[in-house]
């Protein structure tokens, strides 16, 4: 397994405080055998050595052995599980040296769309182009700018990547196919964002779409940016919101969405089954509510991290979030030791709860204890 390339290191950026099970307020009630459901499954693709879709950190070998512990015994009650927890994690509140915890949430939206384009459906998801490199995080190649994670292979060598608006301009002609149709360029934005998504077309069936690479260039919140436009106010934005802008400003939506440079490709993702979340970044289908995008040049995949803070129901209302949780995805926006994305699950119910998370959190990794 490549593990991604280390920027700054953990210790330059954060500390480790070590504390006791007991000291967690909430961990006696959490559902543990719903986490532990979540972390076979990280573990059965670290003992395979699957393929990670966004590498991260590689995973100390305390944790495979953890999870050779887990698999012998794959069916397991709360009180079990909470005690294979605690028997073989320590805890460690993590302390950023500047800032905070802080967490969002991020989900798998469902659109109308068709696999060929008429007046209706005309906004294309492309499929990864041919000419793509993917830069291993924290690696460069010859005359691209650091911190791109891609570049363009030329026959001249390598050249950046070409931005959003480049790309909807048409700049990848036929190196990239369409592989659906969506009615809205907010759809599509929204899809980038999110990573993957739920296409329902016309004959009823649905069509799932995953990541495939990106152009490598920064990410930036049109949501924001809208903020600092003066359009919104960050307390009274939501997703709906947002997508109701997008959609009745679609001059101004354009320019707004230039403004991220990133561009997401796409692949369909026929293997998944209805039931199955999407696949993130540790190359596996995600757990509503218990996967955990994670910053991927800090953290390994698999590793389980408990979040102490509050989860909002509507904008005024919010209830208590005190939930074991398994790091099993990433994303441009996830960077920080104590930055995370929760992962709420799929359509629009699930699409209104993201849209509406974005506060303060303890973050506590659960570190595999020493071997003996």
């Amino acid at each position: 397994m490549s593990g991604a390339a280390a920027g700054p290191a953990l210790k330059d950026l954060a500390r480790l405080e070590p504390l006791a099970f007991e000291d967690l307020p909430g961990w006696e009630a959490d559902d543990h055998a719903a986490a532990f459901r979540a972390f076979l499954r990280s573990c059965r693709a670290l003992e395979a050595a699957s393929a990670e879709l966004r590498p991260a950190q590689a995973p100390q070998g305390n944790l495979l052995a953890v999870c050779r512990e887990a698999l012998k015994t794959p069916e397991v009650g709360k009180a079990e599980a909470k005690r294979f927890f605690e028997t073989h994690f320590q805890p460690h509140t993590v302390v950023p040296h500047s800032g905070g915890g802080f967490l969002t949430g991020y989900y798998e939206p469902e659109f109308q769309g068709s696999r060929t384009p008429d007046s209706t459906y005309r906004v294309p998801l492309l499929d990864r182009p041919q000419d793509l490199v993917t830069i291993p995080q924290g690696e460069t190649l010859p005359g691209i700018e650091k911190g791109f994670q891609a570049a363009r292979r030329t026959a001249n060598g390598y050249e950046p990547y070409p931005d959003r608006a480049a790309i909807e301009d048409g700049a990848l002609r036929d190196l990239a196919s369409p592989i659906v149709f969506l009615r809205e360029p907010g759809e599509a934005f929204i899809i980038h964002v999110q990573g993957s998504a739920r296409i329902r077309l016309a004959d009823g069936s649905v069509m799932r779409v995953a990541y495939a690479g990106r152009n490598g260039r920064p990410y930036t919140s049109i949501g924001r940016v809208l903020v600092q436009q003066g359009e919104m106010d960050l307390e009274s934005m939501t997703l709906a919101k947002l997508m109701g802008w997008l959609k009745d400003h679609p001059e101004p939506a354009k320019a707004l969405m230039r403004k991220n440079e990133s561009y997401i490709f796409f692949r369909e993702a026929a293997e998944l089954a209805p039931e199955d979340g999407p696949i993130g970044g540790a190359g596996h289908p995600l757990v509503p509510g218990r996967s955990l995008a994670v910053d991927r040049s800090l953290w390994a995949y698999g590793l389980p991290v408990w979040l102490d803070g509050r989860l909002p129901l509507t904008l005024d209302e919010a209830e208590p979030l005190q939930r074991l949780m398994i790091a099993q995805d990433t994303g441009s926006a996830i960077v920080g030791p104590a930055r995370g994305d929760f992962f709420f699950g799929s359509g629009e119910e699930a699409g209104r709860r993201a849209g509406l998370l974005r506060h303060s959190v303890r973050f506590v990794v659960l570190q595999p204890k020493p071997r003996s």
